[in-house]
């Protein structure tokens, strides 16, 4: 397989201890760049956080924000292919029927509702079933996330490789919760890492023994030995 690209997760990923950026991971991200394979950032937080990550690593500046919802190309540059109608009146609903159903205070998103997790999903899930109301209610293990139905982190990253002129196939996928199972399905070669869910590695090509950002290491160094052959220098910029 060829590597041209890695999509990789941040939270539970690139971060530990509720957000701490590992930065044994982000050296070694760089150091993928640097050899010439993009590195896109693919994750729950807004594409503005997102972005702003890649900027001070040294990575590409092609990222993909809020789950799917929206891609940045550049400092002004955007692409949203999500809105936020439907899961605001899936919250409102949602108030309705559960107690502890509470917003969380984030950066403000243009396609999700994001969720405190205090209340049990799976009747959070089955309430909107009934409510057929087109979203999605997925737990990427910081926050629920209310999306509209069908809008995933694949949804995005097709677009950002596609800008890119990167095919999937030629893409290596790295996460740890639900959320991004579907960039295993569509990535030539997928990790997740050690906190993730059984289910979570079951859908994936490698498991690393390792948790979060040490995990996002392990998962570098094992893309570096397999698909470049070589070992890698962590003490490289």
């Amino acid at each position: 397989m060829r590597v041209r690209a890695l999509a990789i997760d941040v939270d539970g990923t690139m971060t530990e201890n509720g957000g701490t950026l590992n930065f044994e991971a982000a050296s070694g991200a760089r150091w993928m760049e640097n050899r010439g394979h993009k590195i896109i950032f693919v994750s729950g937080r807004s594409a503005q956080e997102t972005y702003s990550l890649a900027t001070y690593i040294g990575t590409t500046r092609v990222v993909v924000g809020e789950n799917g919802g929206v891609i940045q190309l550049g400092p002004n540059q955007f692409r949203v292919i999500g809105n936020k109608a439907n899961p605001l009146s899936a919250y409102e609903y949602l108030s309705q029927k559960i107690e502890g159903v509470e917003l969380m205070p984030v950066t403000p998103r243009l396609t999700e509702i994001i969720l405190e997790r205090t209340f049990d999903i799976e009747k959070g899930v089955n309430h909107l079933i009934e409510s057929r109301i087109p979203v999605s209610l997925v737990d990427s293990k910081y926050s629920y996330h209310l999306a509209q139905r069908g809008l995933t982190k694949a949804s995005g990253l097709s677009i950002a490789l596609e800008y890119l002129g990167i095919d999937p196939e030629e893409c290596v996928a790295i996460g740890d919760s639900a959320t991004d199972v579907s960039l295993f399905s569509i990535c030539g070669y997928s990790i997740a890492l050690g906190n993730a869910d059984e289910e979570v590695k079951e859908k994936a090509s490698f498991a690393t023994d390792r948790s979060m950002g040490s995990g996002a290491v392990e998962a570098l160094d094992h893309v570096a030995e397999r698909f470049l052959m070589i070992g890698r220098d962590n003490s490289s910029p």
